[in-house]
């Protein structure tokens, strides 16, 4: 994620913390001191940064923190506090039209933002949740854009409205808003024209079509990778032409993020949703107590959930059922562990999965380099070399079988033998496990994901060379 350097290093500070039973003025002002080198280093704005660590110290520097009985943990309780704050405190939605009626969202932005992509992501989310949307093409100069559209539009079965290039945008946009409502599309997404840079004609061209059609929201689309410099595109866009709100797209890139943490404070303007991938689903709703969570190094179990909620389906879910029952049994098989990976790349793989648990206290570098995702690319070929008899019965895979399912895979002999092997004891451990929990009747459900629809077997989550669960 964008913030992984600076959540190593407030972790490393209040690390230091942490390790003295009490703290004395001098310690909180030379935390504060290295929290706000931190935050410049992730680009945050100056006086953003100025106002945060004086609002933390002041809080800080107090008698209930200096002699509480955890000073430590209560300073890092008023920085979550203060973050949040920062970002907004309150969760904020795209505002929509009441009932049934049409509501136009016009999506503005440099050319490279990602708005096309983002115009796509919305419409999905959105249908999803019951509205009938239309995405209208009114970039005509970028080359390719229109297709663009249509191929995501198709994705997400969403209908593109288009009159190619030889037309002025404010006209496509009247006649699109026309075809919504003889087609009843109650939520119309005007994907508009970019530029390398803000100039006059861009702006001149989103008036005119503000002036043409009833736009109900202008939703801005920046760059997270570009840093201090998303707020002050931010900040001229909503003084030229008006900004509802702000996507940040490109939060999952290897940047330092102090776009999310300056936005709200600088421009007044809400972030409403986060690109956190390329995928069409990777649009999440953004909430600040929660990113502050993650950049605290405290996990964001909550989206974790909300994304298996909208990622995996009945389907999914049966089959995360029949893998719990089958773990309490200690009759777990091959085909479980395919369904558990299978689940776990719908949410994005596992180190996007461990990154959003609390407690771990590792970047997104270290869960990459612990996980080695072309060793669970191995492994699944083993599993996909089996008949279907062996996967569902691990019993009976003489050596003969084995050099046949490495021959298969790709891999050698001495790599399944390993792998199932571990598999074996794996299945052991959780029998064992089941067992434990009957007679101590502790619990009901032996998977720790199994109210979000879950993912079998990943309680104990391996590494390199490794067993993915």
């Amino acid at each position: 994620m964008a913030f992984d350097s600076l959540t190593e290093k407030l972790n490393s500070i209040f690390g230091k913390l942490s390790g003295k039973g009490k703290l004395t003025e001098s310690d909180v002002k030379t935390a504060m001191r290295e929290v706000k080198m931190a935050l410049l280093e992730a680009d945050v704005n100056f006086k953003v940064v100025r106002q945060f660590v004086n609002s933390v110290q002041e809080r800080a520097v107090g008698e209930e923190v200096m002699n509480g009985l955890n000073p430590a943990q209560m300073v890092i309780k008023i920085v979550n506090e203060e973050m949040t704050s920062l970002m907004g405190s309150e969760t904020t939605e795209l505002t929509l039209q009441p009932g049934k009626q049409m509501t136009v969202v016009m999506m503005v932005g440099l050319q490279g933002a990602g708005k096309t992509t983002t115009a796509a992501k919305l419409a999905g989310k959105f249908k999803q949740k019951g509205k009938k949307p239309l995405l209208v093409a009114l970039d005509i100069y970028r080359p390719a854009a229109i297709k663009q559209l249509q191929v995501n539009g198709e994705k997400q079965g969403v209908e593109v409205f288009t009159m190619g290039d030889k037309h002025k945008p404010a006209d496509i946009a009247k006649a699109a808003i026309e075809h919504a409502a003889k087609n009843k599309e109650n939520l119309v997404l005007l994907d508009t024209a970019g530029r390398l840079q803000i100039d006059e004609a861009m702006m001149q061209e989103l008036e005119d079509i503000k002036r043409s059609v009833e736009v109900h929201q202008t939703i801005l689309v920046v760059d997270a990778m570009t840093g201090q410099e998303a707020v002050n595109v931010a900040k001229t866009f909503d003084e030229k032409v008006g900004v509802d709100g702000v996507i940040l797209s490109k939060m999952d890139g290897d940047t330092r993020g102090g776009a999310a943490l300056s936005i709200k404070a600088v421009t007044g303007k809400p972030i409403l949703y986060v690109g956190m991938g390329e995928k069409l689903s990777d649009l999440e709703q953004f909430y600040p107590d929660r990113m502050a969570g993650r950049i605290l190094g405290m996990g964001d179990v909550l989206t974790l959930i909300d994304k298996a909620q909208q990622t995996l389906d009945k389907q999914d879910e049966q089959e995360s059922r029949d893998m719990v029952a089958h773990m309490k049994k200690g009759k777990f098989d091959f085909n479980d562990y395919l369904n558990s990976l299978k689940q776990m790349r719908k949410m994005g793989g596992l180190a996007s999965i461990l990154g959003m648990m609390p407690g771990l206290g590792v970047s997104k570098d270290q869960l990459e380099n612990a996980i080695d995702e072309k060793q669970l690319k191995r492994t699944e070929a083993i599993v996909l070399s089996m008949t279907p008899e062996e996967r569902m019965n691990p019993k009976i895979l003489t050596p003969q079988r084995k050099y046949r399912i490495a021959k298969g895979s790709g891999n050698d002999i001495s790599e399944v033998n390993r792998f199932i092997k571990q598999f074996n004891q794996m299945s052991k451990m959780m029998k064992q496990a089941g067992g434990a929990g009957k007679k101590g009747k502790r619990r009901r459900n032996s998977n720790p994901f199994g109210g979000m629809g879950g993912f079998g077997g990943m309680g104990g989550f391996g590494g390199r060379g490794g067993f993915p669960f």
